[in-house]
């Protein structure tokens, strides 16, 4: 079966450690990405290009016809500020596509779109993702909150999904392996909430022109999502489903 094209944009990051070991300190470097976690569980259906985070400002395509060449696009813990401020746009004060928007557009016209939570997805740690009022707001399935969003469960949360008999939740067990937190949204009215928790929508779908979008609330790996979720039968199954109901597979 052929297999979903997706683009994906997000899930990486440098850090810096600063060690102190008596008198001296020192500080080590690195970086991080997860999106090889994400390929092992859409291995069956997506064909991933990614963009790292960092990669974002200057490569992340911006016409709707660069996005034509992909089914779904999906945009994880990458915040919009990456997306609006383009180099010559923040140093030089010149004008630059609005990317959030050709986003919507490529939507509005039949393509597919997706975000899944993290601390920079949605409203974010601190709301420092800042998609609420943006174009992305306005094609997904959900409202975002004005402030932090994050929902914390270090206890784990079980979703439960006995009885359900959605068509993406073809193949999943009724009782899923914990989670961690998520991103809490609000559902607009003729979306559809396939997956909840104390009434915060967790998988929610919708349309928005000729395309299709969801919210993924939590996270697509660590720490949100333990390994023990990303590789789940649940999980592959899920996402089986999402994404080729997504791109009309």
């Amino acid at each position: 079966m052929e297999k979903v094209k997706v683009l994906f944009a997000g899930e990486s990051w440098f850090f810096t450690t600063i060690e102190t070991k008596g008198f001296d300190q020192f500080t080590i470097g690195g970086y991080q990405t997860e999106i090889e976690r994400v390929r092992a569980f859409t291995k069956d259906v997506a064909d991933i290009t990614h963009i790292p985070a960092h990669e974002v400002l200057e490569h992340f395509p911006e016409s709707v016809e660069e996005l034509r060449a992909y089914d779904v696009i999906i945009l994880s813990d990458v915040g919009a500020n990456t997306f609006l401020l383009h180099p010559d746009t923040f140093f030089r004060s010149e004008t630059t596509p609005n990317r959030l928007q050709v986003i919507a557009d490529y939507v509005k016209e039949g393509g597919a779109f997706g975000m899944m939570g993290g601390y920079l997805s949605f409203t974010g740690f601190e709301a420092k993702a800042k998609y609420r009022r943006t174009p992305v707001e306005e094609i997904l399935p959900v409202t975002m909150m004005a402030e932090d969003d994050r929902e914390e469960h270090p206890e784990g949360l079980t979703l439960q999904t006995a009885g359900s008999r959605h068509p993406l939740l073809h193949g999943c067990e009724d009782v899923w392996t914990p989670l961690l937190g998520y991103n809490r949204l609000c559902a607009k009215p003729g979306a559809d909430v396939i997956i909840s928790w104390q009434g915060d929508p967790i998988l929610t779908v919708g349309t928005y022109g000729k395309g299709r979008t969801f919210a993924w609330a939590s996270d697509c790996a660590p720490h949100w999502m333990p390994v023990a979720f990303c590789e789940s039968a649940n999980n592959r199954a899920m996402w089986d489903n999402v994404l080729r109901w997504a791109a009309g597979k």
